[in-house]
């Protein structure tokens, strides 16, 4: 599968495939209709308090995606129903966070990966 990370902001591309956004929130100041999302999976967001506690902190990361894999283990259903929507690919998992090396998307990218 072809899983790629974006910042929600970017502007979309023919090449991102299925635009999915993986936050929880909306995007501050974004539009709907200027976003072009096709699948919006807030359930396999981390949980507030998780993402609270992280806060895009660098030192906390390997921490983060651990507790986050316990999280989205907890969610079988909804695991297999994002699966089975994401398809083959190409995919692009959106997200708002400035970091873009240590954020929600890029957990669960590896996650996705590593269950294929």
């Amino acid at each position: 599968m072809d899983i790629r990370v974006k910042r929600a902001y970017a502007a979309p591309s023919p090449d991102d495939g299925m635009r999915v956004l993986v936050d929880r929130l909306w995007p501050r100041g974004l539009a709907r209709d200027k976003a072009r999302i096709d699948l919006w999976l807030k359930e396999l967001a981390p949980s507030t308090e998780l993402r609270k506690w992280f806060n895009h902190e660098p030192a906390k990361w390997a921490e983060f995606e651990r507790r986050y894999r316990q999280e989205l283990q907890q969610q079988p259903a909804a695991l297999t129903h994002a699966i089975e929507a994401l398809g083959t690919g190409p995919v692009t998992l959106l997200f708002a966070a400035r970091e873009e090396r240590y954020n929600d998307a890029v957990a669960l990218r590896t996650f996705l990966l590593s269950r294929r």
